[in-house]
């Protein structure tokens, strides 16, 4: 089997993150899209906004119509930092015999060197660079390919601040997630995000 690696954030998941891995999966011939949220990020300082098992059911929602997509939870079941090479090691002992595609959006990967034991995570996976609207995609001989996806112009962070200014976010996330977050209030100045 063929899998594609899709890990992030996802605070929230957006149709941009969707659309990318439809894309990633029919240029790739990929059987499956595992997205694998990341409990928290070693490059993002800042920390996530909502908990992880917000994250975790707003991907689950959010994929759901599409049967070659599925929900990775082992990020946010593990303490500490999320370290791709973890659950790298982690699915190659459970699925010693398929091919795995790690599906990096073109903004993380440009330090993508600098990962921990990134040698190592090339030769686990193939490394597959997704473009970004007006981010240059990085060329290094650990990235075996840079795969032009659709130009979609959402961003976590834009969903995050429509919510907290109480702007519609229906055009930026699939229905289910929209209604998920308001049913959670999450994303709204007002309320505490760790529940």
């Amino acid at each position: 089997m063929r899998i594609g690696i899709f890990g992030g954030s996802f605070d929230p998941i957006h149709r941009g993150h969707i659309i990318v891995a439809a894309a990633a999966a029919n240029a790739l011939g990929l059987d499956r899209v595992w997205f694998v949220p990341a409990r928290s990020q070693p490059f993002k300082g800042e920390g996530h906004v909502a908990a992880p098992h917000h994250r975790v059911e707003m991907v689950r929602r959010a994929i759901a119509a599409d049967p070659r997509f599925l929900v990775d939870d082992r990020e946010v079941g593990r303490s500490g930092p999320s370290y791709t090479i973890d659950t790298l090691q982690a699915i190659r002992t459970d699925r010693p015999k398929d091919e795995l595609f790690l599906l990096v959006g073109a903004d993380a990967a440009r330090d993508f060197p600098a990962w921990r034991d990134a040698k190592k995570i090339a030769r686990l996976a193939h490394v597959v660079v997704l473009t970004r609207p007006g981010v240059e995609p990085l060329h290094d001989h650990l990235i075996e390919r840079i795969l032009l996806v659709p130009a979609v112009e959402i961003s976590a962070s834009e969903v995050r601040q429509r919510v907290s200014r109480n702007e519609s976010i229906r055009h930026l996330v699939p229905p289910a997630v929209a209604d998920y977050i308001g049913q959670h209030g999450l994303y709204r100045r007002d309320t505490e995000q760790t529940d």
